[in-house]
Formats: structure tokens, C-alpha cells, sequence
């Protein structure tokens, strides 16, 4: 997929969104959030912001940076914001492989739903390690491929509709763990029938 792919299948999605994923992928948001421990003046990187479903459950003493590669997500984004007065949040139209943000910029960075969707995940990872600060949080919420072989070759056939679905089924985790550069401390089941996993881990104090 690139970028282009993404942004169409997302604008498709934008106006039925919160209505077809909001449910499903609520318990792995929630579960994401209420994972990390949050302090005072916590600068927050939201990466994927989507429609901004997880805007309002952040504590008001946070500050919070969305960013996505959609526009028509982002407005919808925006509209949350607009609507329950968060005055603690930024929104920015943004490639997640390119982020234009200085290095040591986030205490905590919450990656939703994202790792399969981009057209190089290791680039995103690589990028979130850069602007993360020495020892922050980070959080992905994705769907990996199953070890069950009927399940693994079911998705290996959906590969191929990659782009119109805006994500790759069949995305393995092990590269994820190797390459993601944290000590990881939880890997947990999320979601209807436990088919996506949270990684929540810490980045080491020195990249």
C-alpha cells in the first residue's frame, strides 16, 4: 500500500467510522489508556488520531498530539475537540514515517491500529523512537497475524485487497518485537474474540 491507498480507503471509512470500528476497537483503546500512568504536564503523542475517539478520555492535565494521514478523519477529529472543549489538544495533518516533530519530544506515544496500515511500519517505528524522550511509554494496539495455520493462510489470501481494505491481514508481530527498540512489558489480548494484541513497553534511556 502507500500513502495514497490509505488516504482513500480512510475517506471512504471517514463518515461511517465511529459507527463500524468505534464498538469493535473500543475495549483495545480503553485497555491502551488506561495502561499508562499519567503525570502532570505529560506531553502525548497520538499517532493514527482517526476521528479522535480517544480525545476525551485523556486527563485534562495532559497535553495531547494527534496526527493522522487522513484529512477527512482529522475533521471529524476536530469536531470532537471543538465539541467537548478539550483545550489540551493539537491536531496536525502528518505522515507517521515522516513526523516533524524535534527528537526527544513525547513522555508517552500510543501507536492504535496503525502498524499494518502504513507502507513501512520499521520507518514509523523508527520515527517514534526519535521523538520519544528517554524512557517513555509507547503503546501499539494492532492486529498480527495468527499462528493458526487456517487462520494465517485465510489471511495470507486477504493480502492481495490490502489496499481497498487500508491494511495488511496478514502482518506478522515478530519483525514488530525485534525491531521496535523497547523493553517490552505487556503483550495482552484486546478486542472481540481477543484478535488484536496490546504492546505496551519502555524505550531505553539512551536511543
Amino acid at each position: 500500500m502507500d500513502n495514497n491507498s490509505i488516504r482513500g480507503a480512510y475517506k471512504r471509512y471517514a463518515p461511517v467510522y465511529d459507527w463500524v470500528f468505534g464498538l469493535v476497537f473500543r475495549n483495545g483503546r480503553r485497555t491502551a489508556l488506561k495502561t499508562l500512568e499519567y503525570e502532570p504536564g505529560d506531553q502525548i503523542l497520538e499517532v493514527g488520531v482517526g476521528t479522535g475517539l480517544s480525545l476525551p478520555e485523556f486527563p485534562s492535565y495532559t497535553h495531547i498530539t494527534g496526527i493522522d494521514l487522513s484529512q477527512d478523519m482529522l475533521d471529524r477529529a476536530q469536531k470532537r475537540v471543538e465539541k467537548h472543549g478539550l483545550t489540551n489538544t493539537d491536531l496536525y495533518c502528518m505522515d507517521a514515517m515522516e513526523l516533524d516533530f524535534p527528537d526527544n519530544s513525547f513522555d508517552k506515544l500510543i501507536v492504535l491500529y496503525v502498524l499494518s496500515v502504513v507502507p513501512d511500519p520499521y520507518k514509523l517505528m523508527k520515527e517514534i523512537r526519535r521523538v520519544a524522550k528517554p524512557g517513555a511509554d509507547v503503546i501499539f494496539v494492532n492486529h498480527f497475524a495468527k499462528e493458526n495455520p487456517l487462520i494465517r493462510k485465510f489471511e495470507s489470501s486477504l493480502s492481495k485487497y490490502a489496499a481497498p481494505l487500508g491494511f495488511q491481514p496478514d502482518f506478522p508481530m515478530e519483525p514488530v518485537l525485534e525491531n521496535v527498540g523497547m523493553d517490552v512489558k505487556t503483550i495482552k489480548p484486546v478486542n472481540l474474540f481477543g484478535y488484536w494484541t496490546m504492546l505496551h513497553g519502555k524505550y531505553l534511556d539512551e536511543q
